[in-house]
C-alpha cells in the first residue's frame, strides 16, 4: 500500500497582546527631531469581479512642521498584487507614475527632490512592503497620495476572501530598529467594497467589523459594503468573506482580453474541479516542530496553548513527539509518546515550560521532525513558526531539495502580513503542497476547518492541462502535483488568434486515470478585462522568481527577465519602481508614458463594467467538463475570537490528518 507523510506547516504569529512590529503607515528615523506628519484621512475603494480584485486607496496626510519634508510611507505587499497606479496631489498639481529601472528611478528622484520639485517614488521591499516617498510634504499643509493594486482571487470550498493588509507583520528586523511608525488614523478610515459574482452568494462576512460596515445585498451575487470609522490606527486588518451557494457544479472560466487582431491575447482560465473526492481513514502519528525563537515572543502563549489543545485531541492509538527550534533544533520528548492520560500530562508540563531564545533555524527544525519515522504508521508533520528564517541553512533550494526525499503533502498556513511566503511556495510546489495566508483579523477557526476539509479527503494527483486549437503559449501553470478538494487551478497564458479551442484535464484518482474536456471559442476580440496583461506579467514573474530560488534559473537571467517584464507591463517589481513626476519633468527626462496609456485604458474599461451586470465566463455549460457537483463547504464564517478559533481548530484538523508516509528511494 502507497504511504504519504503529511507536512502540515502552519506557520502561525497569533498575537495575543498588541502587534508585532510597526503597522501600516508614515514611517520616521527613530532619531527624527521632527514631529511625525500625521495620516488625515485614508479611504479604499474595491471592486471585486470575475476572479480578480481592483483595490485603490485614497491619504491625505498633513505636516505640522515648520519646513517642508519627505513623507514615506509603508504598506504590506498583498500576495500576487500589481501596483499599477500612484497618483500624487499636491497644493493644485497632479503627478503621475511611470515604472522604470529602480536604480535610474532613485536617481532621478533625488535628482528632483534637491531642486525642491514634485516628485514620489514607489519601491517594492522584498516580501515585506511597498514603500512610497513623496517630497515635498509642504509645511503646516497636506498633500494626497493615491495608488491602485489588482490581485487575482480564489475561491476555496465555495468561500472567496478579500484581505486589505494594514498590520505589519513584525519580520522586517532591520526596518524595526531604524524607523518609528505613525499608524494613527486622525479623522476618517472608510472602505467601500463592491462584489460582483456570476454566481449567486449565499452570504458575506466582515468579521471584526460587524458592527460599522453597513451590507447591501443588491442582487444574489451582489453586495456593496460600506463602513467608515473616525480616529482609528492602521494596525488591523480588514477581511471580507463571501461564500457560494451550495452544491455548485464544477466549471472552466475562461476570461480573455485581445484588443488587437494583430497582437496576441491574454487570458485567466480558471478550473474548479467537480470530482467528488473519497474520505481518508486511518490513524497517525504527529511530530510537533516548535519556533521558539526570539521573535515567538508575543505569540508563544498562543503557540503553547494551541498544541496543548491540540494534543488533548490525539486519539487512542496516536502517537507524538514534540520537537523545538530556535538556533538549533532539540527533541523534548524521549522518541514517540503514545497517547495517554499521562503522556498528555507530561506533554502539557513540556510545553509550558517552553521559553523563547535564539534566532530562527527553520531548516534544522524540519529535518530533525522528519527523523525516526515509522514505515508502518502514518506519520504527520505539524510545524509551527514566524516562518523568516535566519540561521542555518536559509536557500530555498535546501528545502526544495530536502523535501523531495519525501512524498509529502504540505497544508501552510501563513500568519501575519509580510510572512515568508516566497518560502512556504517553495515548499508548496516541491511537495505539490497547499498553502494559504491567514491574519490576526481572520476567522482562524474557519480558515484551518477548510484546509481539514482537504487533507481527510483524496487528491487529484499529477494533473496536467493542455489546451489544442488556438495556439497558446507562456503559459504560467500547466502542471499541478495534487489538487485538493475544493481548490482551484488557475492559468494565465496567451493566445495568438481567435478561435475554436479545447481544454483537456488529465489526473488520477485511486489509482485510475481521468480525463475531462470541454470546447470554448477564444474571442477574436475582448476588451473588458485589459487588467489581465498586468496579473499575466506578474504570475510570470512569479515563475521566474520560483525557478530561481531552486537554482533552475540563473539570479542574472532572472533579473533581467523580471526587470523586462516590469517595464513592458508597468508593475512595480524587486528591479523595478515607479518614479512619480510631472508631464514635464517625465518629458524632459526622456521618460515613455506607458503607463499613462495603460492606466487610460483600464480606467475606460472599469467605468464600463461598472454600469453592466457582471458577465458569467464560465465555458462548459454546453459540454460540462465535470459531471459532478461539489458541496461548497462552509467557512469564512462569523467572528469568531482568534485565541479560541486557533485552538479549536488546530485541535479539529488533528482529529481529520490520516495519511500515510512513504519515504523515495535515494
Amino acid at each position: 500500500m502507497k504511504k504519504f507523510i503529511v507536512l502540515f506547516i502552519a506557520i502561525i504569529a497569533v498575537l495575543t497582546g498588541g502587534t508585532a512590529g510597526h503597522a501600516a503607515g508614515i514611517l520616521t528615523p527613530v532619531q527624527s527631531r521632527h514631529q511625525p506628519i500625521k495620516i488625515q484621512d485614508h479611504h479604499v475603494n474595491v471592486v471585486i469581479n470575475n476572479g480578480f480584485a481592483m483595490t485603490e486607496v485614497h491619504q491625505t496626510f498633513f505636516n505640522p512642521n515648520s519646513e517642508d519634508l519627505e513623507a514615506i510611507y509603508s504598506f504590506p505587499v498583498p500576495k500576487s498584487a500589481s501596483l499599477s497606479e500612484v497618483t500624487i496631489y499636491a497644493g493644485e498639481n497632479e503627478i503621475n507614475g511611470e515604472v522604470i529601472e529602480k536604480q535610474k528611478a532613485e536617481k532621478i528622484y533625488e535628482e528632483e527632490k534637491s531642486q525642491g520639485n514634485d516628485a514620489g517614488l514607489a519601491e517594492k521591499n522584498e516580501f515585506y512592503t511597498f514603500e512610497f516617498r513623496v517630497y515635498p510634504v509642504p509645511a503646516n499643509n497636506e498633500t494626497k497620495i493615491r495608488f491602485l493594486y489588482y490581485q487575482p482571487l480564489k475561491i476555496d470550498t465555495g468561500v472567496g476572501r478579500y484581505l486589505y493588509p494594514l498590520e505589519d507583520g513584525g519580520t522586517d528586523e532591520a526596518g524595526k530598529r531604524f524607523w518609528t511608525s505613525n499608524e494613527r488614523v486622525e479623522k476618517t478610515f472608510s472602505v467601500n467594497l463592491e462584489l460582483k459574482s456570476a454566481y449567486p452568494v449565499k452570504d458575506v462576512r466582515v468579521p471584526g467589523f460587524e458592527a460599522a460596515a453597513g451590507i447591501d445585498k443588491l442582487d444574489d451575487g451582489h453586495y456593496k459594503v460600506n463602513m467608515a470609522l473616525t480616529d482609528m490606527s492602521l494596525n488591523r486588518d480588514f477581511i471580507f468573506y463571501y461564500r457560494l451557494a451550495e452544491s455548485l457544479p464544477g466549471r472552466v472560466e475562461v476570461i480573455p482580453f485581445r484588443d488587437k487582431k494583430d497582437a496576441a491575447g491574454t487570458f485567466m482560465m480558471v478550473i474548479t474541479p467537480g470530482e467528488d473526492l473519497k474520505p481518508i481513514t486511518s490513524g497517525s502519528d504527529y511530530c510537533f516542530v516548535l519556533d521558539i525563537s526570539g521573535s515567538m515572543d508575543s505569540k508563544i502563549h498562543t503557540l503553547k496553548k494551541g498544541v496543548i489543545k491540540a494534543i488533548a485531541d490525539l486519539k487512542a492509538g496516536d502517537r507524538f513527539r514534540i520537537i523545538t527550534f530556535g538556533s538549533n533544533a532539540k527533541e523534548l520528548t524521549n522518541g514517540w509518546m503514545p497517547v495517554s492520560k499521562k503522556s498528555m500530562t507530561k506533554a502539557e508540563q513540556i510545553i509550558k515550560a517552553i521559553k523563547v531564545n535564539g534566532s530562527t533555524n527553520m531548516y534544522a527544525g524540519m529535518k530533525l521532525g522528519l527523523k525516526h519515522l515509522d514505515a508502518d504508521r502514518p506519520a504527520n508533520l505539524v510545524l509551527i513558526t514566524d516562518a523568516v528564517t535566519n540561521t542555518g541553512v536559509i536557500k530555498p533550494a535546501k528545502f526544495d531539495e530536502l523535501l523531495k526525499q519525501y512524498d509529502v503533502r504540505v497544508f501552510g498556513f501563513l500568519m501575519g502580513n509580510s510572512a515568508n511566503w516566497p518560502l512556504m511556495q517553495t515548499i508548496a510546489q516541491a511537495t505539490g503542497g497547499y498553502y494559504d495566508t491567514i491574519s490576526n483579523a481572520d476567522d482562524i477557526m474557519g480558515k484551518l476547518l477548510q484546509a481539514g476539509e482537504k487533507i481527510k479527503y483524496e487528491a487529484l494527483l499529477d494533473a496536467s492541462a493542455a489546451l489544442k486549437g488556438v495556439k497558446t503559449f507562456n503559459l504560467t501553470d500547466d502542471t499541478f502535483k495534487k489538487v485538493y478538494r475544493g481548490e482551484q487551478l488557475v492559468i494565465f497564458g496567451k493566445y495568438e488568434t481567435g478561435g475554436k479551442s479545447r481544454l483537456t484535464l488529465r489526473a488520477n484518482l485511486t489509482g485510475e486515470d481521468k480525463t475531462y474536456t470541454t470546447d470554448f471559442l477564444f474571442p477574436d476580440i475582448d476588451t473588458d478585462n485589459p487588467e489581465l496583461e498586468r496579473l499575466w506579467a506578474l504570475a510570470t514573474i512569479e515563475k521566474i522568481e520560483a525557478l530561481e530560488r531552486i537554482g533552475k534559473m540563473p539570479a542574472s537571467e532572472s533579473e533581467n527577465a523580471i526587470r523586462d517584464l516590469g517595464v513592458d507591463y508597468q508593475i512595480v517589481t524587486d528591479y523595478t519602481s515607479m518614479l512619480v513626476l510631472s508631464d514635464k519633468d517625465f518629458n524632459e527626462h526622456g521618460i515613455d508614458r506607458r503607463n499613462k496609456e495603460r492606466i487610460a485604458r483600464e480606467m475606460q474599461a472599469r467605468t464600463a463594467r461598472s454600469s453592466q451586470p457582471v458577465q458569467n465566463y464560465t465555458v462548459d455549460q454546453q459540454k460540462p467538463a465535470f459531471k459532478h457537483h461539489t458541496p461548497s463547504i462552509g467557512g469564512g464564517g462569523g467572528a469568531v475570537d482568534p485565541f479560541t478559533g486557533c485552538l479549536a481548530a488546530l485541535g479539529s484538523i488533528i482529529g481529520v490528518f490520516r495519511v500515510t508516509r512513504r519515504k523515495k528511494k535515494q
